[in-house]
């Protein structure tokens, strides 16, 4: 009987284990996606100017 429920503490732990992880690793998603949000707009408000007048010029050249 000391078997199984040793087994079963150690599945009970195993799955806490695996929880917490997997609650911090969602919150690191978020941590980088928010980050690669912000070098997106911060490289299309710097690029901005020159790619709409590229797209200009070959709007203007068809």
């Amino acid at each position: 009987m000391s078997k199984i429920k040793n087994w079963a503490i150690s599945k009970v732990a195993k799955l806490q284990t695996m929880q917490d992880e997997e609650g911090q690793g969602l919150a690191e998603y978020g941590l980088i996606l928010a980050l690669v949000a912000i070098a997106c707009i911060v490289a299309l408000t710097a690029l901005g100017g020159s790619i709409s007048g590229a797209l200009n010029r070959v709007a203007g050249s068809i």
